[in-house]
């Protein structure tokens, strides 16, 4: 049986800084990106790709946060995942990771650059093991965590939410 311990083990996972959640990095490109050919958000050179396995467990939760990027989330297995897109026109947008499409669940989504973000595994699950696919590829400059008050200002309808999903 596959189990959350198990994934951490076999892809030497540690825990995200900062955003929580367990990773690993998979994949960096050796091809650069300099900085001159880039938007003026970015504040260095880039490579062209990365990619990541991402695993939640229910005592874990990917803290709101933002990046210069846009990230692609590609969901592998376990329970549905929740995703929190709150964006900068004050619009919010709630999707759903997982395998059951007829429910509406999603095993791709893309979380735009400048977007707050977040996410947590629904109850009753033991883990959602997923990949994160971003171009440029990231870099820890690049992640911005997001400050509760501030968020629940601009927010205010999903205060709860805010409140879980930031430390």
């Amino acid at each position: 049986m596959i189990t959350a311990d198990r994934i951490i083990k076999l892809y030497n996972m540690k825990l995200l800084p900062g955003e929580g959640g367990y990773y690993c990095e998979t994949y960096r490109s050796n091809e650069i990106i300099e900085k001159d050919a880039l938007p003026s958000r970015y504040d260095g050179d880039k490579p062209f790709a990365t990619a990541i396995y991402y695993l939640l467990t229910p005592d874990t939760k990917s803290n709101l946060h933002r990046l210069k990027t846009d990230e692609v989330y590609h969901f592998y297995m376990g329970g549905p995942v929740m995703m929190v897109q709150l964006r900068p026109d004050s619009t919010t947008k709630m999707l759903f990771l997982g395998n059951d499409l007829k429910a509406g669940q999603f095993v791709q989504v893309t979380a735009p650059a400048g977007v707050w973000q977040g996410a947590y595994l629904l109850e009753g699950s033991s883990f959602a093991f997923m990949g994160v696919t971003a171009a440029p590829g990231f870099d820890f400059t690049d992640y911005k965590a997001g400050e509760q008050d501030k968020l629940i200002e601009q927010y205010p309808q999903h205060k709860d939410l805010i409140v879980k999903l930031t430390s």
